[in-house]
């Protein structure tokens, strides 16, 4: 079964983050779907997506109130991990993900940190997929 990453965005101005992670999973040969969805804007089919989404792992990209990684999580039990987007006060989008209430875990990478988010994805991953593990080994000792 191949395994996916969902990297999901609030909006088109985190594409070039989105880009950080998707340029790591081309490297790691894992599938994904990149999607600009916002909780605030068009929450149901950001419901629906999720609800339906055979990813995974969800990278999630989000700035300002950064409500993205949360609501993701709170409608699967899935692994989500968070990826705050620096602006005009950084701290709002890291306190924003980081600070979940407890139950609805998601994990944080530094802001606009889409190659991390995309490693710890291929981590996850890794653990039951034994081709993501040989390519995580070789990306870490620099041979891809």
């Amino acid at each position: 079964m191949t395994k996916s990453v969902s990297i999901l965005m609030g909006s088109e101005s985190d594409r070039e983050i989105a880009k950080k992670a998707e340029t790591i999973l081309d490297k790691l040969g894992v599938q994904y779907e990149t999607k600009v969805l916002s909780s605030h804007r068009n929450h149901k089919e950001l419901d629906k997506y999720v609800e339906t989404s055979k990813a995974d792992v969800f990278i999630t990209i989000a700035g300002l109130s950064a409500a993205l990684p949360g609501f993701v999580a709170s409608l699967s039990t899935k692994p989500v991990i968070g990826v705050p987007v620096s602006g005009k006060l950084n701290l709002d989008s890291i306190l924003a993900i980081v600070q979940l209430p407890s139950g609805v875990p998601v994990g944080t990478v530094g802001l606009d940190n889409g190659t991390n988010a995309a490693l710890l994805a291929a981590e996850i991953l890794a653990l039951s997929d034994i081709e993501v593990s040989k390519k995580l080994i070789q990306y870490r000792s620099g041979q891809l």
